[in-house]
């Protein structure tokens, strides 16, 4: 999409100064023209490569700005103020040149020009998500813009909550495997080296392990600059591998079959796509476009697959629970508890469970990961060293024992 600036009128005379994103001039005057707006003047907007590059630095936000964001805009209208008083209020709290910043004076701009909220923040859909902008949507559709935001906030701060808790129990964990490797890169490209020097001064047969370490450390020493290249090169062969059909969905699958960490995959995509679908049709957006959104937002390529089927036999007359039976992606107590919400019309509350279900389920799993991790890090380490020691002394027992 490219981005053109224009000036026009309104019906009262009034000169706008905005801009506009189309994918051509005539995509965009069109745009315009649906405004109600006399167009005087338009040009396709150039970024240098300088700000091109700026704007990747500083167009990450956080989960927790957009968070902060959607409580304070939530607090500000429940309170009467007016959506463009709010978010000119919340324009002047974000730090000036920030991404949030910007998008802010966006949003603003584009309102005050007549746009509704969820069309300025569609503008920024890889900040807020597809499933943001649909609840603001029906909220502004439905007029319940204030009752939808205040829910779209409580579920944003469980989401947060809940990432926090799990990224939280695998610190301890991922510090002391750093700590093991750098230990061991450290013996392998410095202690080493100087060992096998001495060793050779003195001559002799080396053990076994001596000389697998050794080889180890001359292989490492030589080729040491294609270290960060096998990241790298894995990161790029994984994104070429996806362009080729069918790939990423049997990769995403793979994710799903790796032992401990598959399983807390899968409950923490069911707890967060549950609690989205909880949120949109809270906010009255339809149970077939509910599917289809959130199917989008999990990140998996075998959900996605799997809720937009769904979808497809919803909109045909089917069920809900019996659509999700035909998958076989979902665990029975999600088919279970979807029946049961059909049956009392209470369907987004009933979503809500089973995305809290999967919730402690995930927890749980961390917890449980976190207790098989620690005794685990412990044997290989006792292993690494034990395997070091043996290296290191053993020669050195051995030139003793001949003098």
């Amino acid at each position: 999409m490219k981005k053109f600036l224009f000036k026009a009128r309104d019906w009262q005379g009034k000169q706008i100064e905005s801009e506009v994103e189309a994918g051509d001039i005539a995509a965009a005057r069109r745009l315009i023209s649906q405004q109600s707006l006399v167009l005087t003047r338009i040009i396709e907007k150039k970024e240098s490569e300088l700000g091109r590059i700026v704007a990747r630095v500083l167009g990450r936000v956080s989960l927790k700005q957009v968070v902060n964001f959607t409580r304070q805009l939530a607090t500000m209208m429940v309170s009467g103020l007016p959506l463009t008083d709010s978010l000119a209020l919340l324009k002047d709290q974000a730090k000036a040149g920030t991404m949030m910043h910007i998008i802010v004076d966006d949003a603003l701009e584009q309102v005050q020009g007549g746009q509704p909220l969820a069309s300025a923040l569609a503008r920024h859909e890889k900040t807020f998500g597809e499933a943001y902008v649909a609840t603001i949507r029906a909220g502004e559709k439905g007029g319940v813009m204030e009752e939808v935001l205040l829910k779209l906030a409580d579920n944003m701060e469980d989401k947060q909550e809940f990432a926090g808790k799990l990224k939280g129990a695998m610190i301890y964990p991922i510090i002391v495997l750093v700590g093991m490797v750098g230990v061991m890169l450290v013996m392998i490209m410095v202690v080493i080296p100087k060992l096998t020097q001495m060793y050779a001064d003195f001559g002799g047969e080396m053990p076994l392990p001596t000389r697998i370490l050794m080889g180890i450390s001359t292989i490492m020493l030589k080729l040491w600059f294609l270290l960060p290249l096998l990241p790298l090169g894995g990161y790029f062969g994984l994104r070429a591998a996806k362009k080729m059909p069918g790939f990423e969905l049997r990769w995403d699958r793979f994710k799903f079959r790796l032992p401990i960490m598959g399983k807390l995959r899968e409950k923490t995509i069911l707890a967060e796509a549950h609690r989205t679908l909880s949120m949109l049709l809270t906010a009255g957006v339809s149970l077939i476009e509910s599917l289809r959104v959130v199917g989008q937002a999990t990140g998996s390529a075998h959900f996605e697959e799997a809720f937009l089927r769904v979808s497809e036999r919803v909109e045909k007359g089917f069920s809900l629970a019996d659509a999700m039976v035909e998958t076989r992606a979902f665990p029975v107590i999600v088919t279970q508890m979807a029946a049961t919400g059909e049956e009392t019309g209470k369907l987004d509350e009933i979503m809500m469970k089973v995305s809290n279900y999967f919730s402690s389920e995930a927890e749980q799993a961390v917890k449980g990961l976190t207790s098989a991790i620690e005794p685990l890090i412990m044997l290989v380490l006792g292993l690494g060293v034990g395997f070091l020691v043996i290296a290191v002394v053993m020669p050195i027992y051995n030139l003793t024992s001949q003098f």
